[in-house]
């Protein structure tokens, strides 16, 4: 085989007072890189707190820029099944073929005006990879961040559909972290969400610090949400 592949687990671990470091949930990914320079995620996400629970597949590819391809999604909330989606992304508009239970069979095709960062698939790993579209030569600094989603839901925990969404990410600066997968140098950022552009019923997405590793593969390496949130998430099993 002529591609790179690289494999890790995610822990999810609460910081609630009342769940204190207690396991939460896990994510499972394997990248694969190719001669091209294209990228295939492949992510299983479950989440175990707060219920309903959580249980997320999702196949992503990206193009040799980093730019979105196309993206599978399929959920189960609760142990139910709650909808798949596919979607294609083109220079001018975001298809998405959809089918759920509260939701049927739906198409969609959303025309993409001005310019955007990325597609936010929802796991963990994804996250700190699009942190690639920062200008890192600007050294610290913030700025919008638009992606389009397949769920605004904080959880991803609603039927795949097409949702435009601008946060802020904040590039902070580079640090030497130990993780349980090992000692890193890394890149540490944090998307916020001051403007309401991922806000829900429970408000405004809280502050999201991560780190990634200071290299090609932008791997996760830790991070947390604070506000009603309080998760924390550390890589502990890296394969590369």
């Amino acid at each position: 085989m002529h591609h790179r592949t690289i494999s890790g687990l995610i822990s999810y671990t609460s910081k609630k007072p009342e769940r204190l470091n207690q396991i939460r949930g896990r994510e499972h990914f394997t990248y694969t890189v190719h001669t091209d320079g294209k990228r295939t995620l492949r992510a299983l996400c479950e989440i175990e707190e707060p219920e309903p629970t959580v249980l997320r597949d999702v196949v992503y590819s990206i193009d040799a820029d980093d730019r979105p391809m196309d993206c599978f999604i399929r959920l189960t909330i609760g142990d139910r099944f709650m909808g798949s989606g596919w979607f294609r992304m083109m220079p001018d508009r975001i298809e998405c073929e959809s089918y759920g239970p509260s939701i049927g069979r739906v198409s969609q095709s959303v025309p993409i005006i001005g310019e955007y960062d990325g597609f936010g698939t929802h796991p963990i790993v994804a996250d700190a990879y699009m942190t690639r579209r920062m200008d890192l030569s600007r050294g610290p600094h913030q700025r919008d961040f638009r992606s389009f989603l397949p769920s605004p839901d904080h959880r991803g925990a609603t039927p795949p559909l097409i949702a435009d969404s601008t946060i802020q990410l904040a590039y902070i600066g580079e640090e030497i972290i130990t993780v349980a997968a090992g000692t890193f140098a890394a890149r540490h950022f944090c998307f916020s969400d001051a403007r309401g552009g991922m806000a829900t019923d429970k408000g405004a997405h809280p502050e999201y610090h991560l780190w990634v590793t200071a290299d090609e593969d932008s791997i996760f390496l830790q991070g947390g949400v604070g506000g009603y949130m309080q998760t924390w998430y550390e890589l502990i099993e890296l394969n590369r």
